[in-house]
């Protein structure tokens, strides 16, 4: 409305029409008097004037012929206008009106946005660092759709190779037949247990044949690098891995059998977290089609064929190297088995942007896949993007998986959830509940800690979780905001009892104190934070937005009383934008697979 009105007035005073992107308010700055603030600078050739006069004349202008704003100031080429109380009802109305408010529904037109994460392997569970790819990839998915997108979430398996044949010659040597159902054992850490037990066995191997090449004559480094190509375990496990190439029965038999076990305990891990997929892919599927669009790539003249008979991409006119994309065996590497997966789903959906949740170590290869794809034909190739993620560790370090100091992610969602239970119990938010409503607050508080924690930093960057500052009810935590969620809806539910309805008075002589402005004017942000989070790609962004909204609720609800208002009107009026505040709450935690409860 306002923005309409600084158009008019420049056309009015100046003879200029001005596009709407000209005439942008916002917030007006806290040392400052107003609600939103107008740059005067553009006008300046307009108006002939200076800075201030400028100013002034809007301003003037707009108080006379603009019902929302109440009055000006002017702070140099600063236009600081505030509004009135009733064009904050009527913001008011319009929150109050729209169960998602701020948020915008997909349409028949809408663009497709693909967005792929987790990529497991299916030679070990899933750790703390695919909690965080897992859990950004999801709120991504979440806010794509809240800016009216269409969204397909999806998965690429990493089902095939040395790394899976490795388990599997481990479980063969040493497993006796151990099963899930023998063993009590999830089906993807049973399998984990196997993959470290090839590596503490090769290990040994490799130490030994080291000793023998060195008592041989060779220098320490020359016997170490021979020993690991040499020794028996990882030859049986090429051998293997050649076996499944050629489709041999029984390697495939067990192959499969495995995987199934793993992917039985992979739904366990995805369900806790709460994430799911419209449709998984797997390398064993996807590396031959790989293979085919190189070999076309290469008739087109795009890659060439060294001596050796390995295939390469030469991308050093965009600035980088030489890229293999067929080893001299013919065997396929990452690259193509991810220009595979391409052709597989651009076959199945008609993308139009397609965003990869992959670490950070992996932004070279992205780089290199979105020349290849856009050389290759695929229309989203040259502008597919990279949602590249640092690195998440613990307090006390790194994980490695060979060695089986994984920080587990079922172990970690299994002490988040005992954790918010044991805190819960100790500061007596639990006494008049049953047992199943304190398990079920506990599994949404102990998730809510866990999530909010990781998606409130910065995807970009490195991070330390620190499961015991996440769980706390105060501060910049998941907790914290869950927490005034439910004494909102307690509040509600009080004003009920009291036939209290929140519902806005009917009345033409409502005013609104600062406070009350102020989180109006914060709730009505929500629509900005969702857009400029799905601009960004930044979850964090809608995490900073529910945590600054619950601290202005806090500020108002320490300095103003709801239910013990002066007046009935006063009462509804403030039940009112609370009752929106929660709502906000709950939509903007649900971007960020965050569940509030209703009590706690």
């Amino acid at each position: 409305m306002i923005t309409q009105a600084v158009i008019a007035a420049v056309k009015e005073l100046y003879g200029q029409d001005i596009p709407e992107k000209q005439a942008q308010l916002q917030k007006t700055r806290a040392e400052f008097e107003g609600n939103l603030t107008l740059v005067v600078f553009p006008f300046l050739k307009m108006s002939r004037k200076a800075p201030e006069a400028t100013a002034q004349e809007i301003g003037e202008w707009l108080k006379a012929n603009c019902p929302a704003v109440s009055g000006f100031n002017v702070v140099k080429g600063f236009l600081n206008l505030s509004i009135g109380s009733g064009a904050w009802i009527d913001v008011l109305k319009a929150i109050d009106s729209d169960g998602h408010y701020g948020e915008k529904q997909a349409k028949e037109d809408s663009p497709l946005v693909m967005i792929e994460y987790s990529s497991p392997n299916t030679n070990k569970p899933l750790h703390l660092g695919h909690v965080r790819n897992n859990l950004l990839g999801w709120s991504l998915a979440q806010i794509m759709q809240a800016n009216g997108n269409k969204v397909v979430k999806t998965n690429i398996v990493n089902d095939r190779g040395i790394h899976i044949c490795k388990s599997m010659l481990a479980w063969l040597k040493w497993g006796n037949g151990e099963t899930p159902e023998s063993s009590g054992k999830k089906g993807d850490h049973l399998i984990g247990d196997y993959y470290v037990a090839f590596d503490k066995h090769y290990r040994e191997e490799c130490s030994e044949l080291a000793k023998q090449y060195v008592a041989e004559g060779m220098t320490e480094d020359a016997a170490k690098e021979k020993a690991k190509n040499e020794a028996p375990l990882i030859k049986e496990a090429h051998e293997m891995l050649v076996k499944w190439e050629k489709n041999d029965p029984e390697v495939r038999g067990l192959w499969k059998k495995m995987n199934e076990w793993v992917y039985a305990g992979f739904d366990e891990t995805y369900k806790a977290l709460g994430v799911s997929f419209d449709k998984i892919y797997y390398e064993s599927d996807t590396y031959l089609e790989g293979k085919e669009k190189v070999e076309e790539g290469l008739e087109k003249g795009f890659f060439y064929r060294r001596d050796d008979n390995s295939v390469w991409a030469d991308l050093t006119k965009e600035g980088l190297d030489e890229k293999l994309l067929l080893r001299s065996d013919g065997t396929s590497v990452y690259m193509t088995q991810d220009i595979g997966t391409a052709k597989l789903r651009f076959q199945d959906f008609p993308i139009d942007k397609m965003i990869y949740v992959v670490g950070n170590e992996q932004n070279y290869h992205f780089q290199v896949l979105s020349i290849l794809l856009d050389k290759l034909g695929f229309k989203w190739g040259k502008d597919l993007v990279h949602f590249s993620y640092g690195m998440v560790e613990l307090p006390n370090g790194k994980m490695k998986s060979r060695e089986g100091t994984v920080v587990d992610a079922d172990d970690l969602i299994q002490t988040m959830v005992s954790d918010a239970r044991k805190m819960s119990d100790e500061l007596g938010k639990f006494d008049d509940m049953t047992e199943a409503e304190k398990q079920e607050i506990a599994r949404i508080v102990g998730m809510g800690a866990l999530k909010y924690f990781i998606l409130k930093v910065d995807a970009r960057k490195n991070m330390l979780f620190n499961p015991e500052e996440s769980i706390d009810f105060n501060g910049n935590t998941g907790p914290f905001i869950q927490y005034t969620y439910a004494r909102i809806r307690s509040i509600i539910r009080k004003a009920a009892s009291q036939n209290l309805s929140v519902t806005l008075p009917a009345s033409d002589s409502l005013t609104l104190n600062e406070k009350e402005v102020a989180l109006i004017q914060k709730i009505g942000e929500y629509g900005a934070a969702v857009a400029q989070a799905g601009k960004d790609y930044s979850p964090s962004g809608i995490a900073n937005y529910c945590y600054e909204l619950t601290k202005a609720f806090n500020q108002f609800y320490h300095d103003y009383s709801i239910l013990g208002a002066d007046t009935d009107e006063q009462k509804q009026l403030r039940l009112v934008i609370a009752a929106n505040v929660a709502k906000t709450i709950k939509n903007g935690m649900s971007l960020l697979g965050i569940e509030v409860p209703e009590r706690m």
